[in-house]
């Protein structure tokens, strides 16, 4: 775990299931590195105190990423983070995609088209009409 990261916040909003939100986190922390590919991750009374959640929903979260094939048990060791990286970098797509589409909708409805669009992520990138 990422030195920097390893008492990074869990936040959590009133609207949405909390053990939805507990994947949802998790899956950042794998994709950014917060949690390594093959790292152990604490134990779910351990993650469960830390996220100031229930234990049952936190096993709950974990199963579900169990499902996903993101983390994986061993009897006797705990859960570990899984070592495929193409596992991971899927994840990752998925989410940017998610991220993407939300952006885009959000951007229609201010009223933008999809070349305003471009153009202004090129004005914010500073790439200039050269480059394009």
């Amino acid at each position: 775990m990422k030195q920097e990261d390893a008492n990074m916040p869990w936040y959590f909003e009133n609207d949405r299931s909390i053990y939805i939100q507990l994947v949802e986190q998790i899956q950042n922390r794998i994709a950014t590195g917060v949690y390594p590919p093959g790292s152990r991750l604490a134990s779910v009374r351990e993650l469960a105190q830390e996220a100031e959640v229930n234990p049952n929903t936190m096993q709950r979260a974990l199963a579900e990423l169990e499902r996903m094939g993101l983390v994986h048990s061993q009897r006797t060791s705990g859960r570990f983070v899984t070592e495929d990286e193409g596992k991971i970098q899927n994840m990752k797509k998925e989410a940017a995609k998610k991220t993407i589409h939300t952006f885009l909708e959000q951007m229609a409805h201010l009223g933008f088209e999809k070349d305003e669009i471009l153009d202004l992520i090129r004005e914010e990138q500073g790439v200039t009409e050269d480059e394009q």
